[in-house]
């Protein structure tokens, strides 16, 4: 019998054949025909190469701000940066142009709260 015979004979079978022959198989070679979990990707999944590790450190970036509440963005940027009000107001006015980072590799929580009280005081903040 060719190989050819033999996939014919199987593609004519039932699925409960099918399950009959494998589980014959298996007991007649002592092997097993299921694949590990481990081994097996999830459907719908991209494969990846090494898990992500979990991002500890963000950047406050100011990307723009409310025209009408300038002046409190300022104030924010002045006492986060210590700055003087002329530093912070070009600080803030270059945000209009492109984002400006108000601080780098801050841990998540102090992050999240600085971006809080700039959006409070009329900014837009992203974490990066």
């Amino acid at each position: 019998m060719t190989k050819e015979e033999i996939i014919e004979a199987i593609e004519k079978m039932s699925v409960l054949e099918l399950s009959e022959l494998v589980k014959a198989l298996e007991e007649k070679f002592g092997v097993t025909a299921t694949v590990p979990m481990a081994a097996m990707p999830m459907a719908g999944a991209a494969p990846q190469a090494a898990p992500q590790e979990e991002k500890t450190e963000f950047d406050v970036v100011l990307v723009g701000f409310d025209p009408a509440k300038k002046i409190n963005v300022i104030k924010v940027v002045r006492e986060t940066l210590n700055l003087g009000l002329k530093e912070s107001k070009d600080v803030v006015e270059a945000a209009e142009k492109e984002p400006q980072k108000i601080k780098e590799a801050l841990p998540k929580k102090d992050a999240e709260e600085l971006k809080k009280k700039l959006e409070e005081a009329g900014a837009k903040v992203e974490l990066k």
